[in-house]
């Protein structure tokens, strides 16, 4: 037996290993296509148990395609992993480490205080914590060797609190000097103007958790990178990480859409009232560009001023920015969804199919719920027997029209028998002795030619307002139940004639 071998350049195999990594991580790293957010009143428990189920059906069908609630949290609105005390006992911890000389441990605890400092709601308690770990940083830089390191992270203070000053009780002479240094180089370098606006007037502007005045706010700071948050109230903007640089940086924040997203307890778009759907429809699709996915779901719960509630979907296309597909079902007040219906849901969110538990509104048509018929209604019962509520009236008034046109075809057939009368006793007064009209008397031919066209006329109408009928009564056979009240009217005369329908369609 020959053992042949067989030699693979390795730019190839390190192309083939790149593939295979590739081919591993993909599905790892792809950007879910989907992500559902509620829309209403977000302290609404109702309103987050309904959409959370709503998502919970919908990743059972499309685990990787649905952006998690946990996720979205993550992405804008990023949780410390404690509260301040427990932060404030990680930063003891590295201050315990640094005078043990465990300068490696302490760095590592410090750059995780870092991490969840800035995570943490902007406002005084932050800023001293950011403050003390900055600090502490420094010394345990400086500890190591680290000059140029831990001159950074002094400037991270005085940056942003140039008066601070050290406590000579903690803060040797050559430290205290060092960072007398720094602060006055920082005094003459060069600044860039800051330029903050805000769609919600008089919004209150964070650095790196540090309140530094309201909006509209122009501030002076060294080049550098900073974490900017807005604040108005309950709305909070989604924090930014700002790289600083140049001679000036106008920043617009949109609070007025950021602020209307929410992320606990269920991700969510505040809305008050039906007059700002189309509002919350374009924050929804900005908020799917943010995000990064293809396809935002908004879940409400509208409530009609009378008669039941309604869990509707409505699908939004972010890049064209339109609706694809809009529908909902009854629910009932207090209770979970019935797990027919939300799969019905779900079903109709994924592939468009329709079911009978399911009320589905044209793209472009009103998207509200206010005033739900009947008809509406009765689509909600499952019965084989329902049908489209866009079918109910159109077929009831078809019925109308056309018994209208057969009466008001009758109608104008008596009308021209009416006007033959008087022609008919003018000719009988032109026959001779046989019955016969004369050859001669061209008035009589006239008048009998005139008769005859009024003749066909009448039977004309006469077969056409039969048809007319027939046909109405059959459609309204065909046409559900509960009619509107409708009455038809008829009235002739030898000067004409009227047919008139009325009622409520």
């Amino acid at each position: 037996m020959t053992l042949s071998t067989i030699h693979c350049p390795i730019p190839f195999l390190k192309k083939l290993l790149l593939v295979f990594t590739l081919a591993l991580c993909g599905p790892v790293l792809a950007t879910p296509r989907r992500v559902v957010v509620a829309s209403g009143d977000c302290k609404d428990a109702e309103l987050s148990t309904q959409t959370k189920a709503f998502h919970d059906a919908l990743r059972s069908r499309q685990e990787k395609d649905i952006l998690t609630a946990t996720d979205f949290e993550e992405r804008l609105f990023p949780q410390p992993s404690g509260s301040f005390e427990d932060i404030q006992r990680q930063l003891d911890a590295a201050q315990g480490q640094f005078y043990e000389a465990h300068y490696t441990r302490a760095s590592q605890t410090l750059e995780e205080v870092l991490r969840q400092v800035a995570r943490l709601p902007v406002g005084d308690i932050r800023w001293k914590l950011y403050v003390d770990a900055q600090l502490l940083r420094a010394l345990n830089q400086r500890a190591t060797g680290q000059a140029e390191a831990s001159d950074e992270s002094f400037r991270h203070v005085l940056r942003l609190a140039p008066d601070y000053t050290l406590d000579p009780d903690y803060y040797t002479p050559s430290t205290r000097q060092a960072f007398e240094k720094l602060r006055r180089e920082l005094a003459r370098s060069p600044k860039v103007k800051l330029s903050v606006k805000s769609t919600l007037p008089a919004s209150e502007v964070f650095l790196d958790g540090l309140g530094v005045g309201q909006t509209p706010l122009t501030v002076e700071v060294p080049a550098g990178t900073y974490e900017l948050s807005l604040q108005n109230g309950d709305a909070l903007s989604f924090p930014r990480r700002l790289l600083v640089q140049g001679e000036e940086l106008p920043l617009l924040v949109d609070l007025a859409f950021e602020g209307t997203v929410t992320a606990r307890p269920f991700p969510c778009i505040a809305a008050t009232g039906e007059q700002e759907e189309e509002k919350v429809l374009s924050h929804a699709v900005r908020l799917g560009g943010t995000l990064g996915v293809e396809e935002v779901i908004v879940v409400r719960l509208e409530r009609a001023s009378s008669g039941p509630k309604w869990l509707a979907a409505t699908v939004l296309h972010v890049e064209g920015g339109q609706k694809l597909r809009e529908g909902g079902f009854k629910t009932r007040p207090g209770l979970d969804a019935p797990a027919e219906s939300l799969e019905a849901l779900v079903d109709f969110v994924t592939t468009g199919k329709a079911w009978p538990s399911l009320v589905v509104l044209h793209p472009d048509g009103q998207s509200s719920w206010e005033g739900a018929t009947e008809d509406r209604a009765a689509l909600t019962s499952g019965h084989p027997e329902t049908r489209s509520a866009s079918a109910v009236r159109p077929l009831r008034i078809a019925s109308y029209v056309a018994l209208g046109a057969g009466a008001a075809a009758l109608g104008a057939a008596g009308v021209v028998r009416l006007s033959a009368e008087g022609d008919l006793q003018k000719l009988q007064g032109r026959l001779n002795s046989n019955g016969n009209i004369n050859a001669t008397d061209r008035e009589g031919q006239a008048l009998l030619q005139k008769l005859v066209q009024k003749n066909n006329l009448m039977i004309g109408l006469l077969l056409g307002g039969g048809g007319a009928l027939a046909t109405g009564t059959v459609l309204y056979v065909l046409s559900p139940s509960k009619p509107p009240p409708v009455s038809v009217g008829f009235a002739a005369s030898p000067e004409g004639a009227t047919a008139t329908v009325s009622g409520t369609f």
